[in-house]
């Protein structure tokens, strides 16, 4: 299969649904008693499953040997990075008013902020190196770079866990989701055939 313009039309307005719903619901007023916490835990999920729907797609491709999936990947960090910009924004513009004496306190003193904004700024060298060209000009330090996304959904998760107060099975399915994912990641690579002995050096003569 491979990546049409057809297939961007369908997936990128799709991952811009969850955006569209809270701003119809914000038009007509829908978004209950606490309008500012339903964004704030909207923007904050939909981040948290754009990475592991990202950390899905090599997965994915490896088992059904549909490689054309990768092309997805970067489109899905980018969105990861979007819903994480909204989630930030939200706290902020709309809850700190961008006092900043107060958002630094809260960095400071509440942990679940501090390891959130760890993951968000985890999240910019991969969304700044996601260009064809950055790609090209790091190399091989480019996969090395984005094996980040593990660390930042890890901060996400536990973002997460230290935030909800009773109810914790959502962002223990999310840990869940990501414990299965890096699991397979190290059991692919403890797996894989050692590399080929380097063969003897056959010299050609020249004629």
């Amino acid at each position: 299969m491979k990546w049409t313009g057809w297939s961007k039309i369908t997936i990128f307005p799709t991952c811009l649904l969850p955006v569209a719903g809270l701003g119809w619901a914000a038009y007509h007023g829908d978004l209950g008693a606490n309008p500012l916490e339903v964004i704030t835990h909207t923007t904050g999920d939909w981040t948290l499953r754009f990475l592991l729907i990202t950390l899905c797609v090599t997965p994915l491709r490896q088992i059904t040997k549909q490689y054309w999936l990768i092309q997805y990947r970067r489109m899905l960090g980018l969105f990861a990075f979007f819903y994480g910009t909204l989630h930030l924004t939200t706290y902020l513009w709309f809850d700190k008013f961008f006092v900043w004496h107060d958002i630094v306190q809260d960095v400071y003193k509440r942990k679940f902020i501090t390891v959130g904004f760890l993951a968000f700024v985890l999240m910019i060298p991969l969304a700044v190196t996601s260009t064809k060209g950055m790609i090209r000009r790091l190399g091989k330090r480019w996969t090395a770079l984005h094996r980040l996304i593990y660390v930042s959904a890890l901060a996400g998760v536990i973002h997460y866990y230290w935030l909800v107060k009773a109810d914790h099975r959502l962002p223990l399915a999310y840990g869940a989701a990501l414990a299965a994912m890096l699991a397979y990641r190290i059991v692919r690579a403890t797996a894989r055939t050692p590399e080929r002995k380097i063969a003897p050096q056959v010299t050609t003569a020249s004629t």
